[in-house]
């Protein structure tokens, strides 16, 4: 699908714009709402990131066009758009990073806890109360989420939520694989310290 909206791009970009931008609205504007914690926030980060990737792909040569990674080079626009509008407003969050332990070091301490699912789904065999309290749990999760370091939430975010490999997310946010590996790994284990800190989920409930 990317490697025809690519060459479409290179063809006519005005022509096949929008085709761009049905294919990946959804994907930027989820991304963006995990990361700010705010519904218009979000809308409008997601807008400004399709205006800037209109503005380079028109100073960009046929042939660069074409070789687009799309979801990652996308994924790079909207985190920078984001991360701009967070120094701007100079948003403050509460950091999560003392959980883990006193001397834990990135890759270290409790095992990952399954975010994923707790933010973007409800299981439909659950009964209507157990579906709302889902509702509820993964509200609470996106909470936690935006209130990640930076260095953690980007890398969680294009994992667990926009579902990037690890080689996308390396091209996506410019760190080696390797450290990407590591910073998902602490970034779950932070947020597992707080759900239970703050009764998202039971301990028991939170295993890898």
């Amino acid at each position: 699908m990317d490697h025809q909206l690519t060459a479409g791009l290179a063809r006519n970009l005005d022509a096949s714009f929008e085709a761009l931008v049905l294919a990946h609205q959804d994907r930027l504007y989820t991304i963006a709402a995990r990361f700010l914690g705010d519904r218009s926030d979000a809308e409008e980060a997601a807008q400004d990131a399709f205006v800037r990737a209109y503005r380079a792909l028109a100073s960009y040569d046929a042939e660069r066009v074409r070789s687009l990674q799309l979801k990652p080079w996308l994924s790079t626009i909207v985190l920078n758009v984001c991360r701009n509008r967070v120094r701007r407003r100079g948003l403050a969050l509460v950091p999560l990073e003392r959980p883990v332990g006193a001397n834990a070091s990135p890759g270290e301490g409790a095992g990952p806890a399954q975010p994923a699912d707790k933010l973007t789904a409800t299981d439909p065999r659950v009964d209507p109360d157990a579906t709302s309290l889902r509702r509820e749990g993964a509200e609470a999760w996106a909470r936690l989420v935006v209130e990640l370091p930076e260095r953690y939430r980007a890398p969680i975010l294009l994992r667990h939520v926009d579902g990037l490999s690890y080689d996308e997310m390396s091209l996506a946010l410019g760190r080696p694989e390797g450290t990407l590996k590591a910073q998902v790994h602490r970034g779950l284990a932070l947020l597992r310290t707080a759900a239970e800190r703050a009764h998202v989920l039971e301990p028991e409930e939170m295993t890898a």
